[in-house]
């Protein structure tokens, strides 16, 4: 009795000391808009485990077709065209087309299908896990488990109880035979001359079933498939060599302003993984294959041996002016083009509600501020000020009547107050396309009035962090209201678009220049609240969404990595959308003929940023004067001829300088002080 008495006295003591302590103030936490009530998203629940459901969803992933619908779109996870349906996998390693209009793969044919011989094939597959590199699709009643990772040449299945399995072909299957004896490596040969590799974890039997069937009776344990990528025998040793290893998930980590690092997690010994051509422009510290090659519609995929990759992108500068300055005898013709632009500020009336066009019409205004700053003309600023203070506010404190951001907690991001109803208001906002483009504008524009008036910045800095973390949130423990980089793939390393729209190809973005545009004034929002984290990451996302579109967006002569064939080289210097799947010489708005807007939407918005995305000047002038000639069509508007005649600056300054002082027109995100100052920048 005395011991329980003195640990009672020794507890209240404790209590008492607790009570009287001060205690640390507990962490603010992140700004939320007001929840939305969105009749238009999808619901998460059917193919998300329960687990996951309590923290945000991916919404433009590499395997969002999984997710959507009935979930049976194909996906492309390299090199394979992955498809769920009826309970089962299908997988293809696809072929493609070339025309002088569309790159594409071919229409999808299950080259393999694997299922359980006894599934009543109505049950569908559940996410069971997902992360940058990897997604894991579980077929409960099935006893399957699929680790997908993103660059495997193997394609892995988990049969956690005994389950007779089946795989099944669109084709016919030529032979089916067991290697040496051995009964844990069997050779699938079809009669589209593709040869599959089938490794078991143990002993078994593959037996036949008609022309187009296999079965593996009462395996369990791991299959691995993997097709020969070629007819070298050398090809199919190095399969075998690393047969025995696997990933089952693939992670990537943002180090700093210049390195991105990959770590996949693995069973077995060394691993053996595909780097696609930009990966092998930049990776530091990995024994590459150079001869194991597997084809793909970004290039060929290199074989790479090791768990662990880091990539480094020489960064690139992120500065609020530009890089080489302009010369002070150009300060006159721009500072009267300011006056100008400033003036007509007063009279500028909000006619849109779109918070795409009202984006762009803030980072415009922002953009003089900065080119007033340049040319050492203050003079305007306070007008440029009190300018975005009346447009920006209403949007975050949410009295603005005809939109507004709201939260959506179903997924876990932003949608507008317009799109909650209308699946196609503010360009399908509220199924998650387009947030990088529309946020993107909206940050420009916040992070240079929080630089000019750093007190204004200091108040709303909240709802600021909350705009640019719907797409740029690093992690959870960054804000747990959104789901980690929503738009940025960290494999491909470039944005996507879609959103929560089911598409036949997959992913797809269309302008390249306003995903820059977009971590460009990220970082230039870390630089404005002393944020170093924040600027590095904006800054190495911009880094590679440049490259990104260098390499896949830009379409050369000559090409260095001869992605493109000849055909589709002859007729386009850039694309119009690409998608997982396809390359489009068209956009969603104009047709390929109209060249001027499919140059101008890969240039728009015109920003300091703009030198590094067109740095290479030869390439300039080869996209100019591809574009030119499509200026003389009907209809053309001088909106679109400001940027042709941008680029033209690069190459030829008193060309482009006198072209774009005749303009009368400019888009509704530029303007004649910023052409101005391109030009007498360069």
């Amino acid at each position: 009795m005395a011991s329980m008495l003195s640990s009672l006295a020794f507890v209240i003591c404790v209590l008492c000391f607790l009570a009287s302590t001060p205690q640390a103030a507990p962490a603010t936490a992140p700004f939320l808009f007001p929840e939305a009530q969105s009749t238009v998203l999808p619901d998460p629940l059917t193919f998300f485990a329960p687990n996951l459901l309590s923290s945000p969803l991916p919404t433009s992933s590499f395997f969002q077709n999984f997710v959507l619908h009935n979930g049976d779109q194909p996906e492309y996870i390299h090199p394979y065209i992955i498809r769920s349906a009826n309970s089962s996998l299908s997988f293809a390693y696809p072929s493609f087309s070339y025309t002088s209009t569309v790159v594409s793969t071919s229409p999808f044919e299950a080259d393999l299908t694997i299922f359980a011989s006894k599934s009543n094939n109505k049950g569908h597959h559940v996410v069971s896990d997902f992360n940058d590199l990897s997604v894991t699709l579980d077929f409960p009643s099935s006893n399957l488990r699929f680790y997908l990772v993103r660059g495997s040449p193997f394609l892995s299945c988990f049969v956690y109880r005994p389950t007779a399995v089946s795989l099944s072909t669109d084709h016919k299957i030529v032979s089916a035979t067991s290697a040496s004896g051995s009964n844990t490596k069997f050779i699938v040969k079809l009669d589209n001359d593709q040869t599959w590799l089938v490794y078991t974890s143990s002993p078994t039997e593959l037996t036949h079933s008609g022309s187009s069937m296999l079965t593996l009776q009462d395996f369990s344990g791991v299959v691995r498939f993997a097709v020969m990528p070629d007819p070298d025998p050398k090809s199919e040793g190095i399969l075998d060599h690393f047969s025995s290893c696997y990933p089952v998930s693939g992670a990537a980590v943002l180090k700093n302003s210049n390195t991105l690092s990959y770590k996949f997690e693995k069973i077995g010994g060394d691993l053996l993984m595909l780097a696609h051509p930009l990966h092998l422009k930049l990776l530091s510290n990995a024994t590459v294959l150079q001869d194991f090659k597997y084809k793909s519609i970004d290039g060929d995929l290199i074989g790479v041996v090791g768990d662990s990759w880091v990539l480094a992108p020489k960064p690139i500068p992120v500065t609020w002016n530009s890089v080489g300055g302009v010369k002070k005898d150009s300060f006159p013709e721009i500072i009267s083009a300011l006056r100008r632009d400033v003036d007509a500020l007063s009279s500028t009336q909000s006619t849109t509600s779109s918070s795409y066009f009202y984006g762009k019409l803030v980072a415009r205004a922002a953009r003089l501020a900065l080119i007033a700053e340049e040319v050492a003309f203050p003079d305007v600023i306070p007008v440029i000020r009190t300018f975005l203070r009346e447009k920006i506010e209403p949007w975050l404190d949410g009295t603005f009547s005809g939109n507004g951001f709201l939260h959506d907690k179903k997924w876990g991001g932003l949608v507008t107050k317009s799109s909650t109803a209308d699946p196609g208001a503010d360009f399908g906002f509220g199924l998650y396309s387009d947030h990088h483009f529309h946020l993107g504008y909206f940050i420009y524009g916040i992070s240079v009035l929080a630089k000019i008036d750093p007190a204004w910045g200091e108040k709303y800095k909240p709802q600021a962090y909350s705009l640019v973390e719907d797409f740029l949130n690093k992690d959870k423990q960054s804000n747990p209201n959104y789901p980690r980089l929503r738009t940025f793939d960290l494999y491909k390393l470039h944005s996507w678009a879609g959103g929560l729209t089911e598409f036949a190809n997959g992913r797809n973005q269309e302008s390249t220049s306003e995903a820059v545009n977009a971590y460009y004034a990220a970082s230039l929002m870390g630089k404005a609240y002393n944020d170093a984290q924040l600027e590095a990451t904006g800054s190495l996302l911009t880094t590679l969404e440049i490259q990104a579109a260098q390499m896949w967006w830009h379409v050369r002569e000559g090409g260095e990595s001869q992605i493109y064939q000849q055909d589709f080289v002859k007729e386009n210097r850039v694309v119009g959308i690409l998608w997982a799947t396809k390359r489009d010489s068209g956009l969603w708005f104009a047709t390929a003929e109209a060249r001027e807007i499919r140059l101008g939407i890969q240039v728009l918005p015109v920003l300091p940023v703009t030198e590094v995305l067109f740095s290479d000047a030869g390439f300039a002038s080869e996209l100019v004067n591809w574009a030119l000639p499509a200026l003389s069509r009907t209809g053309v508007t001088e909106g679109w001829k400001g940027f042709v005649f941008a680029l033209q600056g690069m190459f030829d300054k008193e060309g482009a300088l006198e072209k774009i002082r005749s303009l009368k027109e400019f888009d509704d995100g530029n303007s004649l002080s910023n052409l101005l100052w391109w030009i007498h920048s360069r």
